[in-house]
């Protein structure tokens, strides 16, 4: 069982933020002393073996299993380590989205059940030529803490749209002006 704490950074030599977070890992005893003592062969802490351990299995737990019949490159293996780029984002709601949508397969119930809410709240949506629809990343950042509250049945569904109202009623109206003010710079250009 693992538990995370984002906010325990700490200073660590020279006055550097810690580039990890903190995680309660249980071991089982013959386990933690074989971590040990190959910690010790490394000369290193049995935290930091651990976090070299972790990094290390990320390049051989596969996403996607490679398909030999086709040469196309999405079909070829991808390791964790190797979604890297695609995946991480240091924004929560960033980071969600990445993940909802090129491997929705591995979110949990509670995130499908946001990816669900996020879906059917039709203003997190702008259309696009041919009926795509993108979604307002910027928009969802904003508001993705009641987001998940509401998920979380928190709050309900009528205290949430009261909750974002001001602010999507905001971010449109930003949108509607800059909107406007394009056209008006672009009639001055070409008029």
């Amino acid at each position: 069982m693992a538990t995370e704490n984002p906010e325990s950074k700490r200073k660590v030599g020279g006055g550097k933020l810690a580039r990890s977070e903190t995680v309660t890992v249980r071991l089982d005893p013959k386990l933690r002393y074989l971590a040990e003592l190959a910690a010790r062969k490394q000369r290193r802490t049995l935290s930091s073996y651990i976090e070299w351990a972790v990094e290390e299995s990320l390049s051989t737990v596969n996403l996607v299993e490679e398909d030999g019949d086709d040469q196309d490159s999405y079909h070829r293996a991808l390791s964790v380590w190797g979604a890297t780029d695609s995946l991480w984002d240091v924004d929560e709601a960033d980071r969600f989205v990445k993940l909802a949508t090129q491997f929705p397969d591995l979110m949990t119930y509670a995130e499908q059940a946001i990816w669900k809410i996020i879906n059917e709240e039709t203003y997190l949506f702008l259309p696009q030529p041919k009926g795509t629809q993108v979604l307002q990343r910027d928009l969802l950042r904003v508001i993705w803490e009641d987001l998940q509250a509401y998920a979380n049945k928190e709050i309900s569904k009528e205290a949430f749209h009261e909750q974002i109202r001001p602010i999507v009623d905001l971010h449109y109206a930003t949108a509607r002006y800059v909107l406007v003010k394009k056209a008006i710079e672009g009639r001055a250009i070409n008029g």
